[in-house]
């Protein structure tokens, strides 16, 4: 049989089931926050709600619980080699499906390592050091990697697998190249392992996800899912107190007292795994959107300057109304690395800073900063705040707002001096940082390092960490690592993120750290 047949079977199966079953038997929830997937290309966007999407529809070889723990998925074990440590033996689950029909396999493990490791995919810094994928039978996958890599299964939680013939049948054998603005048939279908399929998409509008009845694991009570990205903060809670969604993932700061408050509505809140920082080209000869001849960045006094500027205290009192954690740092508390000293922060002095600034521009200079208006909790209002900040200090800085579509593309393509970045760590361990916002932009390295910080020792100190036994003398080096980036002032942070989500009565929904909520587990009273 086709895998075209096969899926119109499933599909005619699906249908006669849901209407045997009737329409009282079924559970849907209306999924709204403020912003749509990407795309549905599960290996072109490594990016938060494009994750959140389709964490439902594809399957990863390892998932991660809510307490952060490590849990089977299509891998049902995963060990070193015991003759060869620089090799994980993948143990695949059995008698699983595609949403098409087609079983999965070990060659589809291997496949989706190839094209996890294409260029365009936004992903291939969790693999970096991954020579190739074997399949040793049809459910066994020894990965070779550069050296032992004991933390390795770490990276797979956000590695979905897709089907080897679906994506040569379907011409998309690579990743879409999103930041060249490529199209391809993964875009809008998918064909995943997971607990819902796709049955209809209109981008920045509306997704409908069904139960998919050949899932391998517990049939979920939420039998489907309809996502509605809205962006505007009224509009998202008007459609949840009028009864029109039945779960908002984005709540306002300024709308959790009153939503708490209202009958019919319950709020869950927890910290996101999620630091929002800002970065700046401090590398180039120059600024394409500064007045002055050289780059205000790549003086010392200017990047301290702006970090005695930036007064998290008040971002987070006025703008957040009190729901962050103000931080130095880049890096979430719960993350392998950080420590109470990065976390420690300067009270404001602008007075010191005007000086720093003037030092070296008498007459200050100007800056343009791009900032998401649709990506993270009060993005647009922060950005707005730290304009007025350094304005106090002679940098005058003009705000480039604008949907994360648009935004993100100025970061990889390296066509922005100043921005707004929010960065989560599904790892749970500082290497991801270090990946892809550290080092050096070569080969899998530096993906999102938008602001093109290159130093050769600490590159080589982040190639060492990945193959490091001894995990005393990896965090040693890990230590190392964020001296050298606090030092040189490589990001200017803002805080951490946490998350409210508010939700009808009868639905019980956990605050995922990922802010990727699992449909899935959800329970209905």
């Amino acid at each position: 049989m086709t895998k075209l047949a096969r899926a119109l079977t499933l599909s005619v199966s699906a249908a006669a089931l849901a209407l045997a079953a009737g329409a009282a038997q079924a559970e849907t929830v209306r999924w709204a926050r403020v912003a749509d997937a990407l795309t549905l290309d599960p290996h072109s966007q490594n990016e938060g709600p494009t994750l959140a999407l389709l964490r439902h529809i594809y399957g990863t070889l390892v998932s991660r619980n809510v307490d952060g723990t490590l849990a089977p998925g299509l891998a049902t074990d995963w060990q070193i080699h015991p003759d060869d440590p620089t090799i994980w033996v993948l143990t695949l689950r059995e008698g699983v499906t595609f949403q098409d029909g087609a079983p999965f396999t070990a060659e589809d493990v291997v496949f989706s390592y190839e094209r996890v490791l294409h260029e365009s995919s936004g992903f291939r810094a969790i693999h970096a050091d991954v020579v190739g994928a074997e399949a040793v039978d049809d459910y066994t996958v020894h990965v070779q990697m550069t050296g032992p890599s004991p933390l390795y299964p770490n990276n797979l939680t956000n590695f979905f697998i897709v089907d080897k013939d679906w994506a040569e049948a379907n011409d998309v054998v690579a990743p879409q190249n999103f930041a060249a603005g490529e199209e391809n048939y993964a875009v809008r279908n998918t064909n995943g392992t997971g607990p819902y399929q796709l049955v209809s998409r209109d981008p920045e509008v509306r997704t409908v996800l069904e139960a998919f009845d050949g899932y391998w694991g517990d049939a979920p009570q939420v039998t489907e899912v309809i996502y509605q990205p809205i962006p505007e903060a009224a509009t998202r809670i008007a459609a949840l107190l009028s009864g029109e969604v039945d779960f908002v993932q984005d709540v306002p700061v300024q709308d959790i007292a009153r939503l708490e408050q209202t009958e019919g509505v319950q709020v869950v809140t927890g910290p996101e795994n999620r630091n929002i920082f800002f970065a700046y080209d401090a590398s180039s000869d120059t600024l394409r959107s500064s007045n002055v001849d050289d780059n205000p960045f790549s003086h010392p006094e200017i990047r301290e300057a702006m970090a005695l500027a930036l007064d998290r205290d008040a971002i987070m009192q006025v703008v957040m109304r009190g729901q962050s954690q103000p931080s130095a740092a880049p890096l979430p508390p719960f993350v392998n690395g950080w420590t109470e000293e990065m976390h420690e922060y300067s009270a404001p002095d602008y007075e010191r800073a005007a000086e720093l600034v003037s030092s070296v521009y008498p007459d200050g200079f100007s800056v343009q900063l791009d900032c998401p208006n649709d990506r993270y909790l009060n993005d647009e209002a922060i950005c707005q705040a730290t304009v007025g900040m350094l304005g106090r200090i002679g940098i005058d800085v003009t705000l480039n707002s604008q949907t994360r579509s648009l935004h993100f593309p100025l970061i990889e393509n390296w066509e922005t001096d100043f921005y707004m970045l929010g960065w989560g760590v599904p790892t749970f361990d500082s290497a991801y940082v270090f990946n892809f916002l550290v080092h050096t932009r070569e080969g899998s390295y530096g993906a999102y390092n938008g602001g093109r910080y290159s130093n050769p020792e600490v590159d080589a100190m982040i190639e060492s960490i990945a193959t490091m036994t001894d995990l005393d003398e990896r965090n040693a080096v890990i230590a190392q690592i964020w001296d050298q980036v606090m030092e040189d002032r490589v990001f200017l942070n803002v805080h951490n993120q946490l998350l409210a989500y508010a939700v009808r009565d009868g639905l019980n929904i956990d605050v995922h750290p990922e802010n990727s909520p699992t449909l899935w587990t959800v329970t209905v009273d």
